[in-house]
C-alpha cells in the first residue's frame, strides 16, 4: 500500500502486552498443526469458520514469516512452538521492526472512545484525548470482550455481540488433601464434568487454589458457557490413571498383596503416580496409614481402586490462567466475510483476533487465529486501498 497511511492505536501504555506474557513470558507463538481442517478442531468456538482462512495462513506461515526476519521458532513435545530465545521480547521487537519497516505510525495511550461512518464514506474516530481521526478503511483488533462493554465500538456500527464468558480458566477446590499437594503434577490424568459430556485427557497440576494444567484448561475450554451455567460450582471427576482401566489396576495392588505384603499401603505408590499424591488418595479411600499390603481387605482394595479413577473433588469457583485472559463470545461470526474479514453489515469496517466470537484451547491456537485473521484482513484492505 505504497500511498496509504496506517496508524495503529493501543489503548495502553505499551504495545503487544498479551505477547508479553503469554507462555509464561517465553511466547507460544503458534502450534505446530499443520493441517487446515485439524487445525479447526482445536476451537470449541469458531473453528468452522477458520477453515478457510487456515488454507490461506496457517502455523506453517506463521513460522514462515518469523524465519524471513530473523526470528527462528522451536517445536516442544506437545506441539506449542516458541521462539528459540525463549523470550516474548523476541517476538515483539519483530512484530514493532516490521512494522516501522512498512511505515505504520504507532500510537499508544490512544483510546478510541466512539466511531461513526461518515456520509461520504469512511470512519471518524474520536479519541479520549478529544481528537478525531479519519480513515477509509477501519480493523477492529480490541481483543476478548472481558466484559460487553469492550465490544461496544463493533456494536455502534451494528453487530450483534455474542455474550462473553471467561475461558481458559483453573478450578477452585478447597479439598484440604487436595491443596497440602501444591505443586504435584500427573502428566496423563482424564477430568471430566459428570452429567455434561466433557471429558478431557492430559497433564494435572495441584495447586494452592485447586487444579490446573492443560486438561483443565482444555476442559475449561470446551465447557466455558456450560461451566458459566453452573456458576463454577460442579463436582469434578479425575481418574490419575487413565492409561490403566480398573482391572489393570486391581492387578496392579494384587501384586503388591503378594510382593510387598510388610509393606505399607501408603508407601507402595502406582507408577507413575508421585509418592505424596499415592499417599494423600490411600488415605482419602480410607485405608489407614499403618496398613500394610497383606492386611488390606477386599472392601478397602475396592475402595483405593475407586479413588483412583473417580477421585470426586467439589469445584467452588474459578481462576484465569495467569494474565493469558480468554474470552468466548464476541462480534458474531455469520456478520463477517472471513475469506477478507470485512464486515458485512458495515463496508469498510473489518476484524481480527479474540474480537471475534473466538477463542481456542491452550497451546498457541489464540495466537493463530489473530495471525491468520490479522493476514487476511490486512491484505484485504490493502486491496481495497489499491481498488480505491
Amino acid at each position: 500500500m505504497p500511498d496509504a497511511d496506517l496508524t495503529v492505536l493501543e489503548k495502553g501504555p505499551e504495545f503487544l502486552a498479551k505477547v508479553r506474557v503469554s507462555g509464561g513470558g517465553r511466547c507460544n507463538v503458534t502450534h505446530a498443526c499443520f493441517e487446515p481442517r485439524e487445525l479447526a478442531e482445536r476451537y470449541p468456538r469458531g473453528g468452522r469458520a477458520l477453515i478457510g482462512p487456515f488454507k490461506c495462513f496457517q502455523p506453517r506461515d506463521t513460522v514462515e514469516w518469523f524465519e524471513a526476519r530473523g526470528v527462528k521458532l522451536k517445536t516442544e513435545s506437545d506441539g506449542r512452538m516458541f521462539p528459540v530465545s525463549d523470550s516474548s521480547q523476541t517476538i515483539i521487537d519483530c512484530l514493532l521492526r516490521a512494522a516501522k519497516a512498512a511505515g505504520v505510525k504507532s500510537l499508544a495511550r490512544q483510546d478510541v472512545e466512539r466511531v461513526t461512518r461518515r456520509a461520504e464514506g469512511g470512519f471518524e474516530l474520536t479519541l479520549s484525548n478529544g481528537d478525531a481521526l479519519l480513515c477509509d478503511h477501519l480493523l477492529l483488533a480490541t481483543g476478548g470482550c472481558r466484559t460487553a462493554a469492550a465490544g461496544d465500538l463493533a456494536a455502534s456500527l451494528g453487530h450483534t455481540l455474542e455474550p462473553p464468558v471467561p475461558s481458559l480458566f483453573t478450578f477452585h477446590i478447597e479439598t484440604p488433601w487436595l491443596r497440602e499437594l501444591a505443586g504435584i503434577a500427573v502428566e496423563s490424568a482424564e477430568a471430566s464434568v459428570p452429567g455434561t459430556g466433557l471429558r478431557e485427557r492430559g497433564a494435572l497440576l495441584a495447586t494452592h487454589w485447586g487444579l490446573s494444567g492443560p486438561a483443565i484448561l482444555r476442559l475449561s475450554a470446551w465447557g466455558a458457557r456450560v461451566l458459566h451455567g453452573l456458576d463454577y460450582r460442579f463436582p469434578l471427576h479425575v481418574n490419575w490413571l487413565s492409561h490403566l482401566g480398573s482391572e489393570a489396576i486391581a492387578a496392579a495392588l494384587q501384586s503388591r498383596r503378594r510382593e510387598q505384603p510388610a509393606r505399607r499401603v501408603v508407601n507402595t505408590p502406582v507408577p507413575p503416580l508421585p509418592a505424596r499424591l499415592w499417599e494423600a488418595l490411600a488415605l482419602a479411600a480410607g485405608v489407614a496409614a499403618d496398613t500394610r499390603w497383606a492386611a488390606l481387605t477386599r472392601a478397602a482394595q475396592h475402595r483405593l481402586v475407586q479413588q483412583l479413577i473417580r477421585t470426586e473433588l467439589p469445584v467452588t469457583g474459578k481462576s484465569m490462567n495467569k494474565d493469558e485472559f480468554v474470552t468466548c463470545g464476541g462480534v458474531r461470526l455469520g456478520e463477517v466475510n472471513f475469506k477478507t474479514m470485512e464486515s458485512r453489515i458495515c463496508p469498510g469496517l473489518y476484524f481480527a483476533g479474540e474480537l471475534l466470537d473466538i477463542d481456542g484451547i491452550t497451546g498457541g491456537f489464540n495466537f493463530q487465529a489473530a495471525w491468520t485473521t490479522g493476514w487476511i484482513a490486512g491484505r484485504a484492505m490493502a486491496g481495497g486501498f489499491e481498488n480505491g
